[in-house]
């Protein structure tokens, strides 16, 4: 299994317009130098809970119970969140979680961080990059080790997508974060690793799933995107449905935008079906997740994938509208294997996906989205290390 990151040659695109130019740099570039979890005051007490309550006391469901027997409800909320009510089911370790808990000294959490401040291998290595480097894995996997504790499902660790482009540097960064966690004697089974789908990305996982390593990626927003990482045997894909809808209300030119409102669906919706009913009629292993839910609309409308992650606000919402005995049954599972398997898709969607094809493929929609949440993602890196350096040596070391 190759990683190779040969670039096709570029006579090859010297007819090409300024945009399959840019398209084609965006997938193929080696690497870009520059480019969640919110906090409140109080840490409420932590319960792992594998679901959410019925409403067993009045004798009716709620909105929440009925879609929860189609999807998992994955909570859009952190530890800090209103977790008696929605207890979260897995959890997810980054930069803008450590800057969080940096942010509150007296949480759980915030005594991981200081002992991976206060290692001794990383204090000991002699270069800066090297030591920081160490000090940031450490913070990430003692903080993911103890949500591994307190959550059942998987705990998902950002990969630093300043490496977004560089195939190599992504397998070697995951594996240095799955010795940290095996040296916590936290089994791989328990982990993921959240990569943004770059070309470089999806290879890196590639990979690492050929090792048995199990990798998210995210920041998916066309079908080449969705459909390389398939193939590539990713155990996670994260849609974003809302971003792509507010990308479709501000901008034009995209074809696969344009081909979803010429039909009359929802662009980010309509990447999910596609995404699920490709997945499921080719016997890809991939779990596909739906996230930027903006509604519950939006919720009913993927009920059937694998994973929805849900804002607080809505699950409120889901929460508190009870179902009617005569109306518990008719929300409608609009995903299944059986709808899969009556999908028709092109030929030109079928294809071997490669860096060629990949790039060739890729609309300014998935192009711009992609670029800013890596970007954003970078710029919290980039946070953490600053913070890092003004806190080190932490108190006592």
């Amino acid at each position: 299994m190759s990683a190779s990151l040969h670039s096709p040659p570029y006579s090859a695109l010297s007819s090409a317009s300024a945009l399959q130019d840019r398209k084609l740099k965006f997938a193929v570039q080696s690497a870009r130098p520059a480019f969640s979890f919110e906090s409140r005051i109080s840490l409420p007490l932590i319960r792992a809970s594998t679901g959410f309550s019925s409403s067993l006391d009045t004798g009716l469901s709620t909105e929440l119970d009925s879609v929860s027997s189609y999807s998992e409800i994955v909570p859009d909320t952190v530890i800090f969140d209103d977790f008696e009510r929605f207890p979260p089911t897995a959890a997810t370790v980054s930069s803008s979680l450590i800057l969080g808990i940096c942010s509150l000294p007296d949480t759980t959490f915030r005594g991981a961080v200081d002992t991976a401040l206060s290692d001794r291998d990383c204090y000991g290595l002699e270069s800066a990059d090297a030591r920081m480097s160490c000090f940031v894995n450490k913070a990430l996997v003692n903080v993911g080790g103890d949500l591994a504790k307190l959550v059942p499902g998987r705990v998902s660790t950002e990969v630093d997508a300043r490496l977004a482009y560089d195939t190599h540097s992504i397998i070697r960064k995951v594996h240095d974060l799955l010795k940290l966690y095996n040296e916590i004697k936290v089994p791989p089974e328990r982990l993921l690793f959240k990569i943004p789908a770059t070309w470089q990305g999806i290879e890196a996982s590639r990979v690492l799933e050929s090792e048995g390593i199990q990798t998210h990626l995210t920041f998916v927003y066309s079908f080449c995107q969705a459909a390389a990482a398939a193939q590539a045997g990713a155990s996670v894909i994260q849609i974003f449905v809302g971003r792509l809808r507010d990308w479709a209300r501000n901008h034009t030119g995209d074809p696969e935008i344009e081909a979803a409102l010429k039909r009359g669906e929802d662009p980010g919706l309509a990447l999910v079906t596609k995404t699920y009913n490709y997945i499921h009629k080719y016997g890809h292993k991939s779990k596909l997740m739906a996230a930027a839910i903006r509604n519950k609309q939006d919720v009913f409308n993927v009920l059937g994938v694998d994973y929805v992650i849900t804002p607080l606000k809505i699950l409120q919402a889901l929460k508190g509208s009870v179902t009617p005995p005569d109306e518990k049954y008719s929300f409608v599972k609009r995903l299944s294997p059986q709808s899969a398997a009556a999908y028709n898709f092109s030929e030109e969607e079928l294809v071997k996906w490669d860096q060629y094809s990949f790039a060739s493929a890729m609309g300014p929609a998935a192009v711009e989205l992609l670029t800013a949440g890596m970007e954003s993602y970078a710029n919290q890196a980039k946070r953490v290390e600053e913070l890092f350096g003004k806190i080190w040596p932490p108190p006592n070391v």
